[in-house]
């Protein structure tokens, strides 16, 4: 199963809130390490101090070295933290006072400056600081190396409480960067909304090249989506072409071979010929109405999603209609009387046309000889076309079946149809915001109602 790609702007969030959480991360750190060198050198003064300070109380004499230890040296380094202090003082590998186990430095050699190292002591961490110096016993020269050392717990907690506000700072900045980021988001996505808006705005009419501000990344978007258009625009233009086309090609010569066959009819004197002319006239008349129904149909579909958008005097169009049925309706001997007041639609002529065609030509075809079909048309919010007639009816089948393509009731099946004449009327319907009902009418027949929202 083929899953769904992330939207932009999730891909977007992402990835600000990715570079956040790398950027925070890297924060803790930075400032958890700059923390330990910050306490690290600050240990070391102070004991770098009391080193010194140690070192600068050594005297030499005949009976060996002495030392006059600076208390207040080691006070300064308790004030500082409750961390442990110890001390040695080693001349010659001998350990004059002290601690005897505190750790040598790593590297020896006298040093004027303090060395400064850390290494495990008692089962914990120290600090230690070391100078050497040379005092003179019986006036040769004794190097002594003076170590101070320090346990780290005081500083490490210094250490800690940086970094948990760093930590902090870093879920406060992940935070404030997870905002910017719908912001940021919101902001790079907004020309292509506002590009979507501009052409959702558009109606189905409207197919000129989009020509609507925007960035330099979407200029590709717009040029592809520009060229789709022009290339459906001419595949319109070609189906139009086609369809008129068809309906001239298809409709005349029928209507020719039509004429022939019905002065043929009438010249002939032979009965069989006279009943294979009938035939003929009945198979092109079902060609002429199948080919009409189709082309209809196909017009529907084709400017069902760009109607034009024109007003439409309804009374005069339905007027037109009947009168265009009339010779239809005398060979059957059948009444067309029509009821019309003033109402105008706004839509698409052509398509409104079809649908009033297919509607006549339904009730006319289903109407036995010498009875009376009702064009009605009333005026409202929406307008009503109603053609009654005096038919075979529905005979029980449901009308949302009988509105399907090449659906055809039951009791039908006698009459010459293509199943297409209710489906353009509710496709055209559709178009046009209206709806269209098929109902039994009231003493027999059926009762066609055409609704079209008002201009």
């Amino acid at each position: 199963m083929r899953r769904a790609p992330l939207s932009l702007r999730l891909r977007l969030v992402l990835q600000l809130l990715g570079i956040a959480a790398v950027l925070a991360i890297v924060l803790y750190f930075t400032v958890r390490t700059v923390a330990d060198q910050a306490a690290e050198a600050s240990q070391d003064g102070v004991l770098g101090a009391a080193t010194l300070a140690i070192a600068e109380s050594l005297q030499g004499g005949d009976d060996g070295v002495s030392v006059d230890l600076p208390y207040e040296a080691f006070s300064i380094l308790g004030s500082i933290s409750a961390d442990r202090v110890f001390y040695r003082i080693d001349a010659r590998g001998l350990t004059l006072t002290g601690y005897d186990d505190l750790p040598l430095p790593p590297e020896a050699g006298a040093a004027v400056a303090p060395v400064f190292y850390t290494s495990p002591y008692r089962d914990t961490e120290v600090r230690v600081a070391a100078v050497a110096r040379m005092v003179l016993v019986a006036r040769k020269p004794v190097p002594v190396l003076v170590m101070v050392a320090q346990t780290r717990q005081g500083q490490e907690a210094i250490a800690q409480r940086v970094a948990q506000r760093a930590a902090a700072i870093g879920l406060g900045s992940f935070v404030l960067a997870a905002a910017l980021s719908l912001l940021t988001a919101g902001s790079v996505l907004g020309p292509i909304n506002r590009l979507a808006a501009a052409v959702a705005r558009r109606g189905p009419q409207d197919l000129r090249a989009v020509d609507h501000p925007t960035p330099v990344e979407l200029r590709p978007l717009i040029t592809a989506l520009n060229g789709f258009i022009a290339r459906l625009r001419g595949a319109l233009a070609r189906t139009e072409t086609f369809i008129a086309e068809a309906a001239h090609h298809i409709r005349t010569p029928l209507a020719t071979v039509r004429a022939r066959a019905e002065i043929a009819l009438r010249q002939s004197q032979s009965e069989e010929m006279r009943e294979s002319l009938r035939a003929v006239i009945r198979a092109v008349e079902e060609s002429s109405r199948s080919a009409g129904q189709l082309l209809d149909h196909a017009t529907v579909v084709a400017r069902s999603d760009r109607l034009a958008d024109e007003s439409v005097d309804l009374a005069k169009l339905l007027a037109a209609q009947a009168d265009a049925f009339l010779p239809t309706a005398d060979l059957k001997d059948l009444t067309l009387r029509v009821t019309a007041e003033p109402a105008r639609v706004q839509g698409d002529r052509a398509l409104i046309e079809a649908a009033l065609r297919n509607l006549i030509d339904n009730a006319i075809k289903y109407s036995p000889p010498e009875t009376m079909i009702d064009l009605a048309l009333r005026p409202g919010d929406p307008v009503l076309i109603e053609v009654a007639d005096r038919g075979r009816g529905l005979s029980g089948q449901k009308p949302g079946r009988l509105t399907k393509r090449f659906a055809r009731g039951e009791n039908a099946r006698d009459v010459i149809g293509s199943g297409l004449g209710l489906t353009i009327v509710a496709e055209v319907a559709a178009a046009h915001g209206g709806r269209f009902d098929l109902t039994e009418r009231e003493g027999g027949g059926t009762c066609a109602r055409l609704y079209l929202p008002s201009a």
